[in-house]
């Protein structure tokens, strides 16, 4: 008797993905189905994954976690899946990876949710130290065996049955220059410190410069981030100042209110003098 195979849907949300979307969906030409849950792209994203027949689903972004969760509910409610093998829009499944997905998929084993390292390329090369690899994830799971929360504005998967590791690595090109990387540090630390602040927690200078210290002390050296070169250098320097953005904007401050408040008070002040 021949074993059923099981059916694999590969689930990826994005917004202005052209630069990366076609390497990542032809990747996953070994899936059953591919879904995309796009937060209304103004580029070429939605004609790019009408020529890979993927599905393509347009929802207004509300979080990480809030648009992962909606895409695995549409999944199970519209094209049902035994398996999903989650990947942000800027991340491609190495040949490796691929083998071993398909290899773990066709034996009936108890395991329910694995993680894949991920490979990230930085300025001229894959960085292999200061912590960045094998920065495993859990990507390949059936629905109902992970939970989803969020830490820092970022998605944190929880494996509720038992759970594996898969050799292979998701190749990730997170970021086109130094511009677009900054843009990102941006938005990340914006996001952290929002959640920071729904937390309870403090931020302030004397916090934001020892975090962002000791994150490029970490790095850099504790995990020889040197040995990957000038990138390793220039990524420790961005994080740690990522860092910093993230603990420094807990508390906004009052920027120009002061003077908002002192040309109100001169146009009362007017008001006031017409009248007399």
């Amino acid at each position: 008797m021949v074993e059923k195979k099981a059916k694999l849907t590969a689930l990826i949300i994005v917004l202005n993905g052209e630069r990366t979307i076609g390497s990542c969906l032809q990747s996953l030409a070994f899936c059953d189905n591919i879904v995309v849950i796009d937060s209304f792209s103004t580029d070429k994203t939605k004609e790019i994954c009408q020529e890979h027949k993927a599905f393509f689903v347009e929802n207004p972004f509300k979080g990480y976690m809030e648009q992962i969760r909606f895409g695995i509910d549409w999944i199970q409610k519209n094209a049902p899946s035994e398996w999903i093998f989650f990947l942000d829009c800027d991340e491609i499944c190495s040949l490796e990876l691929k083998e071993k997905i398909q290899k773990a998929l066709a034996h009936n084993s108890p395991v329910s949710a694995y993680q894949v390292s991920r490979l990230t390329w930085y300025y001229d090369r894959f960085l292999r130290h200061g912590g960045m690899y094998p920065d495993r994830l859990f990507r390949l799971f059936k629905p109902e065996a992970i939970e989803i929360s969020q830490k820092n504005g970022h998605p944190v998967y929880i494996p509720t049955k038992e759970h594996g590791i898969l050799d292979g690595d998701l190749l990730h090109y997170s970021y086109e220059s130094f511009r677009h990387q900054m843009q990102k540090i941006n938005g990340y630390a914006t996001r952290g410190a929002n959640s920071m602040r729904a937390e309870g927690k403090k931020g302030g200078l004397a916090k934001a410069l020892f975090h962002s210290f000791w994150r490029f002390f970490a790095m850099y050296a504790l995990k020889k981030g040197f040995l990957d070169g000038k990138a390793g250098f220039i990524n420790a320097c961005h994080i740690a100042f990522y860092t910093f953005l993230k603990y420094i904007r807990i508390d906004e401050g009052t920027w120009g209110k002061p003077f908002v408040q002192s040309l109100s008070e001169l146009a009362t002040n007017k008001q006031k003098k017409e009248k007399q």
